[in-house]
């Protein structure tokens, strides 16, 4: 840090950028400028100073920070202006307060000022080509029902297939709700071997680094998720093997012995 300080032309980068363009630190780096150019051309020269890792998970470390005065001096349009700012709050719970009071303060004047908090900065990014969200919801919503659908369909065959066997169980004494619970238990772990290997194999994928290039400041997958993922397996094997569960209920012994 002191380092940084000291070098007019010293940049910090988020470990995700010194990994994908192969940076470490004492390195000089030339960037050519699309929107601010130097006096001299539009390459900027920096000097890597030093590589910030996350706190915590979820945090973003594709950015790199260097000195606003070096492109206040430098820029070819001789200007000093500001791109934005960034603020820390005490009390993480009054972040709406404190960016409620801060655009109230330059509200009408010639600098106005939008504040919002990091996540919701880096939700803009995405925004930029289209409402992501939206659209990876529209796409679990099909695939959860063509799943649905499938699984459903295979419980069904199989207590078909096996009504003869379903009929001898109750001749032996099983009763309806044990019978029910059987057809239950086998479908929930059905759905949960393959909710199994679909959740672990997503989880492999995304550890081994982020396909975008960079394009997504944040690529992980949280264990909220997975957690959400288990739950929806779970009601994905009840719900799949409660009609096949409840056709089981209702065979009747003489009927089904018939067709043996």
């Amino acid at each position: 840090r002191e380092a940084w300080l000291r070098n007019r032309t010293g940049a910090i980068v988020g470990r995700v950028t010194a990994d994908r363009f192969g940076w470490e630190v004492g390195d000089r780096i030339p960037i050519e400028g699309t929107i601010f150019r130097t006096r001299s051309g539009p390459t900027w020269e920096f000097t890597i100073d030093g590589i910030y890792e996350a706190g915590t998970e979820g945090y973003d470390t594709s950015t790199m920070l260097f000195h606003h005065e070096y492109l206040m001096e430098a820029n070819d349009q001789g200007a000093r202006f500001v791109g934005q700012y960034v603020i820390r709050v005490d009390d993480p719970a009054r972040s709406a307060e404190v960016a409620a009071a801060i655009d109230t303060r330059f509200a009408n004047s010639p600098a106005e000022t939008r504040t919002s908090t990091e996540q919701a900065f880096l939700q803009g990014f995405a925004d930029q080509i289209g409402n992501i969200g939206a659209i990876v919801t529209a796409i679990l919503a099909a695939v959860f029902f063509t799943i649905l659908v499938i699984t459903a369909n295979t419980m069904a065959q199989s207590i078909r297939e096996r009504t003869n066997e379903l009929a001898v169980l109750k001749t032996l004494g099983f009763t309806d709700r044990r019978v029910l619970m059987l057809v239950l238990i086998e479908s929930l772990a059905l759905a949960v071997a393959g909710g199994t290997v679909g959740l672990g194999v997503g989880w492999l994928l995304i550890g081994l680094g982020d396909p975008t290039g960079g394009f997504l400041a944040v690529f992980l997958f949280p264990t909220r998720d997975l957690v959400i993922g288990g739950v929806l397996v779970v009601l994905l094997g009840f719900a799949a093997g409660a009609v096949p569960a409840l056709l089981a209920t209702r065979l009747r012994i003489v009927d089904a012995l018939r067709k043996v």
